[in-house]
């Protein structure tokens, strides 16, 4: 090794490195982040984790992005006396987290699933993975999620996905390939806390460009369905298989005794009216509460789930999700019990 003074140079990149990040930090920051958990495989791993090591009976939230942004854990604990477990995963459908719990013979809980019609009945799963990651999970896998959460998620607000600055790199005004269908990506949402309760990000309600900046994200993928299911004919046989999966889960999971409730959670805007059009509720919903059996809560029904401000149409505001989950709450206790007392 040649001789160099070694301590200065490390002294000299200590330094330059801890001037880095608090540039990048400060950057972030000035941009409205704020410090909050990542939605890793970690955390929902350690949630999923939950219903085995203390036999939770309450309710388990299945879903999508909705059912994460929109049921608050810490309200609907103070109406009912305990929180439900969150094991909604945005972008993907609930299916195969349903099918876990109906595969596990030691759970006995309340199961509220989430049904946004373009995931559930798409069958789309693009974090179906998480379940072997759960069960694969390493210690040192298990160690880092630890040492993330502890010392980093809740002090660094640059720590978030759409932050990395290979991710900021990409989102740079690159040329397009011709004939390459291409949507821009989804941009930072929410805020997440410890046990994964999860928030929308106040820039969305607050900042009139990134709000419009994340709509176009969502017109783009509304001009038109996916192309395996652009057509009724062609989207039919694909919804009756995912109806199909959800039958036969619900079915195992009421031999056991334990509730399954949908929701349709609210969207409004152009997103309720593109759900409607490419995935109406006759042929998607309204099967799937028939073959199924199980009850169902659509907003429609229910007026004191409809009004709230929803930036992006999609997801509620982050004190409307207060609002929503105490007017949610009792409604589905009573569908429970309605099962319950079959």
């Amino acid at each position: 090794m040649p001789v160099r003074p070694w301590g200065p140079i490390l002294l000299g990149a200590a330094v330059l490195f801890v001037f880095l990040l608090v540039l990048w930090e400060s950057h972030w920051r000035a941009f409205g982040a704020v410090p909050g958990y990542r939605n890793s495989d970690g955390a929902w791993a350690e949630q999923r984790r939950r219903l085995d090591a203390e036999a939770h009976d309450g309710t388990v939230l299945l879903g999508s992005s909705r059912v994460l942004f929109d049921v608050q854990l810490d309200v609907w604990e103070g109406i009912s006396g305990t929180a439900p477990i969150q094991l909604a995963l945005e972008g993907t459908s609930p299916l195969a987290f349903l099918e876990d719990l109906a595969a596990d013979p030691d759970f006995h809980g309340d199961v509220l699933v989430g049904v946004t019609p373009g995931l559930f009945f798409s069958g789309r799963e693009i974090r179906g993975d998480v379940l072997a990651y759960t069960r694969d999970q390493g210690p040192s896998q298990r160690s880092g999620h630890w040492l993330s959460k502890t010392f980093i998620e809740p002090h660094l607000a640059f720590n978030d996905p759409d932050f990395a600055l290979d991710v900021v790199v990409s989102r740079l005004a690159w040329p397009e390939r011709s004939g390459l269908r291409t949507f821009p990506p989804v941009r930072k949402l929410s805020i997440q806390g410890p046990a994964r309760n999860t928030r929308m990000w106040h820039k969305l309600e607050v900042d009139a460009d990134y709000r419009a900046l994340v709509q176009a994200g969502w017109m783009s993928r509304l001009a038109q369905p996916p192309p395996h299911m652009n057509t009724p004919e062609k989207a039919q046989p694909i919804i009756d298989a995912q109806i199909a999966r959800a039958v036969a889960a619900v079915a195992t999971l009421r031999a056991r005794g334990v509730p399954v409730v949908f929701l349709r959670a609210p969207s409004i805007g152009p997103l309720y009216a593109a759900e409607e059009r490419d995935l109406p509720r006759a042929r998607t919903w309204d099967l799937l509460l028939q073959r199924t059996g199980a009850p169902g809560i659509h907003f429609m029904d229910h007026s004191e789930l409809q009004g709230f401000a929803q930036p992006e149409w999609s997801h509620l505001a982050a004190d409307e999700a207060d609002r929503f989950t105490a007017a949610l709450q009792p409604i589905v206790a009573r569908s429970f019990e309605q099962l319950r007392d079959r």
